[in-house]
């Protein structure tokens, strides 16, 4: 188990992402301490990790707030000793699929307010502690659109921007101290939540949205939710020991070219 003795803090661990991470963390070995801001949501994440026979707690944590983020730092230092690990996956509230030139001004800053506090809140929180063990690693997540110019995504697309860069200059900071600081880009999981209940809800809708997403990519098809969480493992652990202060690319190679234009040969 790559990550035996690690204890990481996951942030909206309830969703299905921020719950896929937990769970793979925990199966590596690490100790996880679960927090949103619906408790039930998070329980559930954490018996399955303890059904499994990982070690998890649940703490109902509210991540755009710095006094209740502070304590239950405290109350992990006091009961595990270290913070070796900690992911921010907490939802935003975006409003997309409209040109940006008829968006509410409040819609479109809404998502940049949000990432911003919560990952500056979050990560300078457990930054100050790792700064003092002399070791620790900070993950965030963003999307495609942090890489490429993407339509009608809202105030999502420079939400993503802000995050990918606070993390490169979060990093250039913490690293004389031995933390690591990494963001992973994904490109979308079908098997994600969001995703799933679109599907479910819009099946003749979201078929050619799917489709057009997987053109899109050099490798013709979307990462899945495990591609995500098999990145996170590897950040998290000493394998990845000298990879800080960039963006690991999980779109597929959607980012890196018109990838559309691109069928393969009969």
């Amino acid at each position: 188990m790559i990550l035996q003795n690690k204890n990481a803090i996951i942030y909206g661990a309830g969703g299905s992402l921020g719950g896929a991470v937990a769970k793979a963390l925990a199966s590596a070995g690490a100790k996880v301490f679960l927090t949103g801001r619906n408790l039930s949501s998070v329980k559930k994440v954490a018996d399955e990790v303890l059904a499994s026979g990982g070690s998890a707690e649940a703490d109902q944590v509210d991540a755009l707030n710095e006094k209740e983020i502070n304590s239950h730092i405290d109350g992990v230092l006091h009961k595990a000793g270290t913070i070796d690990i900690m992911f921010n996956a907490i939802g935003v509230e975006v409003v997309q699929s409209i040109p940006l030139v008829t968006m509410k001004a409040d819609d479109f800053t809404r998502p940049i307010t949000i990432a911003m506090q919560t990952h500056f809140l979050t990560a300078t929180a457990a930054g100050k502690v790792m700064m003092k063990q002399g070791s620790g690693v900070i993950l965030s997540l963003t999307a495609t659109p942090g890489g490429i110019g993407y339509p009608f995504t809202g105030g999502f697309a420079p939400a993503c921007c802000a995050i990918e860069c606070f993390s490169r200059n979060l990093a250039s900071e913490l690293g004389v101290y031995g933390v690591r600081v990494v963001n992973i880009r994904s490109g979308g999981s079908p098997d994600s939540k969001v995703f799933k209940e679109a599907i479910d809800s819009n099946p003749k809708e979201m078929e050619p949205i799917i489709r057009k997403m997987k053109e899109d990519t050099m490798l013709k098809k979307l990462p899945l939710m495990a591609d995500i969480t098999n990145v996170a493992v590897f950040l998290s652990s000493d394998l990845a020991g000298m990879i800080t202060g960039v963006t690991v690319d999980v779109t597929g190679g959607t980012t890196a070219g018109l990838n559309y234009r691109v069928t393969s040969m009969p």
